[in-house]
């Protein structure tokens, strides 16, 4: 069985692409060292760190000068693309985080929030005052039914049915204790 060559060829320009990629992988990493042990932090302190890098790295023979002054150029390239995307988010960043828009949209919120507790509020409110209703014949425990016609007032000792309002004959109370 035969090898196919240009299986050998593809692989062989995989491997020489990856040890590429790894050696300026290699190449950023030594050049972000070198930045982050300087004291000046500028433009000019990052080109003096990736000629720094390209210099010892070129010397210890991890790559070529031609490689390293190509790496520089994609680390330039890279980091020039970084500053414009961080411009752009930025610029988005701004536009959505305006103090006016976030008041905005903080008033909207907690309208919303507001609305939906009122909204809340009066239906447990609707609920508790509908339990705290009662009517002629139901069994209660003691305290005072307020007959919802006419207001008047029926004291329970103890627990027994609901009577018909005394006064006016309804027959819907509220009660309290």
């Amino acid at each position: 069985m035969q090898k196919n060559p240009n299986i050998s060829s593809e692989n062989s320009e995989k491997e020489v692409q990856g040890h590429h990629e790894a050696l300026y992988d290699r190449f950023v990493e030594h050049a972000r060292e070198l930045f982050d042990a300087s004291q000046e932090k500028s433009k000019k302190a990052m080109e003096k760190a990736m000629e720094k890098a390209h210099q010892q790295l070129s010397e210890a023979g991890e790559f070529s000068a031609e490689q390293g002054e190509a790496f520089k150029k994609f680390m330039r390239r890279d980091m020039e693309e970084i500053a414009r995307y961080m411009t752009l988010l930025k610029q988005e960043a701004l536009e959505h985080l305006h103090p006016a828009r976030l008041g905005a949209g903080a008033l909207s919120s907690m309208a919303q929030l507001l609305k939906a507790a009122g909204l809340a509020l009066q239906s447990l409110s609707q609920k508790t005052e509908d339990a705290l209703h009662y009517h002629t014949g139901e069994i209660t425990s003691a305290g005072t039914l307020t007959c919802t016609g006419c207001d008047q007032k029926v004291h329970l000792k103890h627990s027994s049915r609901v009577p018909p309002c005394p006064s006016c004959y309804a027959t819907k109370f509220l009660k309290g204790y």
